[in-house]
């Protein structure tokens, strides 16, 4: 850990940000464009839309991270040599905002001091509204951009109204009197999801810039310019928001309905062959590409198909090539096609060439018979489609299995119990194709291995062998086992929670829980560091970066925050006052510390550029922060499923795809993890797809969805990556709050995919807190954390204690434990502290 006194731009800022930039770049996208960019130099620009002043580099909540400084559209506009002619319309829109946004902030204050109500609680994931005006669209120039900008973030998910899904009558006003008004007019999308472009569909020129931390308005130049071409490619569909079959009930109170089943996304739309706006996989550059299949090798069930892609445009570029596969239907229900594997080329300048590999085993195409509890190949043909989009493929192969195969046997977990449930089974339409000249190749399923899984019987208690000192633990005279074995249930219970003291309330997670780093999100009990030389692990959120305060100071051996670790809304909506407590002299005249990040594009971004390499390298970017700054896990990446458009949260995540989900949440964990002493939490686990009473939420889907969807990310991580741990989400899964639940946090995390770290709560999730009086399931229980193998409640609390504790001493309790359970979970906690001992 590095103490930094000097409040000046760091070396590794620098290399950081310039990392970003490049990386940025090839997370845009064009959603149409015609020829009119790139611009052939710095000229006069006429920009409107809030994004130009109030660019947005990521989302709020855990999203959120402080930057040094933060560059807006307006001013790296300015820096690259524009001349920015619209500043009578930017001024007189400020004007109206910040009347809009005091008046927001002082009501809802107001409103939460009269339910008694901490304004951040009672506030959480709202956001100010925009105001209503009409200004005259000046500016010299033959040139303008409209920077349409959201804000989404946790605790809070979208609606389908003006201003969020749909574009207000002030957006789409201006956007189309400027398409009229100008030669050169580009839409920029200074968004973190989908935005309903309907009305605006004639604009010719729509560049989807996203929210690509400190470097967006740079990047936007740049592309403006042509000195950065987008590569990117869509991770979610983009389509009116009534085609989604998810949003049928989507947000509902308690009980959400996930009756579309693995039917999510492209694989709806492409099954019943329904138009959309913009397909999964899309993506346009200032080039175009040609592709061709030229060779399919088959080695028992590992597929590899070689191409060639050629740039046939005239700049230098990138193209993603995409494989998908069409898998028979003999007893199950199968979408038109999955995605199989991916590649990004290198760049290519016109009229170069380049041959790319793309592979995939066809065991990782198994689908989940509930029935037979296993994971199956069905009979029949397996048809391989490549292509640079979902809907622009050509058929380059057939794989044949010659009879249903069993790829994996396992065990029926998390049943549905509501008997209000009903899957959609959706028939493929026919599209009349012919697959008579197709190369055919044989596949064996004796060439398939079958794995049969065995499960974790009960838990054995460890017999101590007297005090074991943490040093000979590290120094192998002693085994884990011999450490955890010398400790009482009150303080493996100790172990089992975040640190703590008595004396602390749920006020925790206004700020951070973590005392050995300002503005960390939580640490792991500190309470054996002196007597027997245990060190915790220091935890910082994400998934945009290091989520931790800009400086501190250390009173009395203690840190204290002297920065901010807030976002802009949140300072505004409690008041200087509340989130800056008045210093004493002893604190002012104490040496101030400075603790400098980086903001990284959004999940979602970092996902549209299909270039995992570089994604690795993010991971390593976040790595040599945490070690600067002391962290040990960063609560990150976030890999949920884009399920609906509707969820506030869509921006932290990477896609409605679970295959591309996991690699991308592998690669930046791997970058991370290659750095000894870090390690990832990958969050949130799952079936966490909506934000509307996120708590008590109940997720109610069949196990094949589960399995193959909504688990299947996270499997591939754990596989690929072994990240050191897990954070469980806080919905329900059919009834049961997810880290109560024995079948999914051991059968499989531990069983099937051998999971060999540890896993932790989200915040306050066994508290009260917050609980609404119309929420009909209840806080999960810290005790059935223990129970089901969520190792560690966060962010540990003494009603946490008690509860664990009365579980010991009740047999009755409903989670009754034993000490050899607390063990195991303990065990579990030390074996990543141990991993991350450096």
């Amino acid at each position: 850990m590095r103490r930094i006194t000097e409040n000046t731009v760091q070396d590794f800022e620098m290399k950081h940000i310039k990392l970003i930039k490049e990386v940025a770049s090839e997370t845009t996208l064009f959603l149409k464009q015609n020829g009119d960019f790139p611009l052939a130099s710095a000229s006069k620009i006429a920009a409107f839309g809030k994004g130009v002043r109030h660019t947005i580099k990521g989302g709020t909540g855990s999203g959120d991270v402080h930057v040094r400084d933060f560059e807006t559209i307006e001013k790296a506009l300015e820096n690259a040599g524009f001349t920015v002619t619209s500043k009578k319309w930017l001024d007189s829109f400020d004007v109206v905002l910040k009347e809009t946004q005091d008046k927001y902030y002082e009501e809802t204050r107001a409103a939460a001091i009269k339910a008694g109500v901490n304004p951040m609680i009672y506030a959480f994931g709202q956001t100010s509204p925009d105001p209503v005006y009409d200004f005259e669209l000046s500016g010299e120039g033959d040139t303008a951009i409209y920077v349409l900008s959201r804000i989404s973030g946790e605790g809070s998910d979208r609606r389908n109204e003006k201003g969020d899904i749909k574009l207000s009558d002030e957006e789409i006003r201006d956007i189309l009197k400027l398409n009229n008004q100008y030669d050169h007019f580009m839409l920029v999308l200074n968004v973190g999801g989908m935005v309903d472009l309907r009305p605006v569909l004639e604009v010719e020129n729509i560049l989807l810039l996203g929210q690509l931390g400190g470097p967006t308005g740079q990047v936007l130049s740049d592309v403006l310019l042509g000195k950065a071409n987008p590569s990117g490619k869509l991770t979610m569909t983009w389509t009116t928001l009534e085609d989604y079959p998810s949003t049928d009930g989507f947000g509902d109170w308690n009980d959400t309905y996930y009756n579309e089943g693995i039917y999510v996304g492209y694989r709806y739309f492409d099954t019943v062959n329904k138009p959309v706006l913009f397909p999964f996989g899309y993506g346009l550059s200032y080039t175009d590409f040609e592709f061709k299949s030229e060779k399919i090798d088959v080695v028992n069930d590992d597929i590899k198909v070689t191409a060639t892609v050629k740039n046939v445009g005239q700049c230098s570029g990138k193209e993603v090539l995409q494989l998908y596969v069409s898998l028979p239907s003999v007893e199950l229900n199968q979408p038109y096609q999955t995605l199989a594997a991916f590649v990004k080329t290198p760049e290519l300048s016109p009229e170069e060439s380049a041959d790319v590999v793309l592979s995939f085993k066809l065991s990782d195409l198994a689908s989940f018979d509930q029935e037979k509890a296993a994971y199956i190949l069905e009979k029949g043909d397996y048809i391989l489609r490549l292509g640079n989009s979902s809907r622009h493929t050509e058929v380059i192969g057939r794989l044949q299995l010659d009879k249903t195969t069993i790829v994996r046997q396992v065990k029926n977990v998390a049943a549905v119990v509501d008997e209000n449930f009903s899957e959609a089974q959706y028939q493929v339409v026919n599209r009349n194709e012919s697959f008579e000249n197709t190369p055919i190749f044989q596949i064996s399923s004796d060439d398939i291995s079958t794995e049969i899984v065995e499960y974790i019987r009960k838990n054995d208690e460890l017999l101590s062998k007297g005090f074991v000192h943490w040093e000979d633990v590290l120094s192998g005279k002693y085994s884990l086992e011999d450490f955890t074995a010398q400790f009482s249930e009150e303080e493996l219970a100790r172990i089992a929670l975040g640190h703590f003291d008595e004396t602390q309330t749920d006020s925790s997670v206004l700020g951070s829980a973590a005392v050995s780093v300002a503005g960390g999100a939580g640490e792991t009990s500190l309470m054996f560091k002196e007597s027997h030389g245990l060190p915790s692990l220091v935890m910082a959120d994400g998934p945009a970066g290091l989520r931790i305060s800009s400086s501190y100071k250390i009173i009395n051996g203690k840190i204290k925050s002297t920065g901010v670790s807030f976002g802009d809304d949140v300072i505004a909506l409690l008041g200087p006052d509340l989130v800056t407590e008045q210093p004493s002299s002893e604190e002012i005249n104490a040496t101030e510390y400075y603790q400098p990040t980086t903001a990284i594009p959004i999940g979602t971004d970092l996902a549209q550029s299909f270039n995992l390499p570089l994604i690795e390298l993010i991971g390593n970017l976040i790595a040599e922060e945490m070690t600067i700054h002391g962290v040990q896990l960063w609560l990150a990446p976030a890999l949920n499923i884009m399920r609906s458009p509707l969820c506030g949260r869509n921006f932290e995540y990477y896609s409605e795809d679970p295959l591309v989900s996991g690699l991308v949440a592998a690669a930046i964990t791997k970058g991370v993890q290659t750095h000894p002493g870090c390690g990832v939490t990958i969050k949130h686990y799952a079936a966490n797809n909506q934000e509307t009473n996120r708590y008590t939420s109940n997720s109610i889907l069949s196990e094949r969805a589960l399995r193959e969807i909504y688990l299947r990310g996270f499997e591939i991580v754990v596989k690929k990556a072994n990240p050191a741990s897990i954070m469980s989400s806080y919905n329900l899964i059919n009834g049961q709050h997810i880290n109560n639940r024995r079948d999914l946090m051991t059968d499989v995390l531990r069983d099937e995919w051998q999971f060999k770290g540890f896993v932790m709560t989200d915040w306050l999730i066994t508290t009260p807190i917050m609980l609404n009086p119309n929420s009909k399931y209840k806080q999960a229980s810290a005790a059935g954390c223990v129970l089901a193998g969520n190792d560690m409640t966060m962010p540990g609390m003494q009603s946490d204690m008690d509860n664990i504790l009365e579980a010991l001493h009740n047999e009755s309790h409903p989670y009754h434990l034993t000490k050899a359970d607390l063990q195991a979970a303990a065990l579990s906690v030390l074996s990543v502290v141990k991993r991350l001992s450096v």
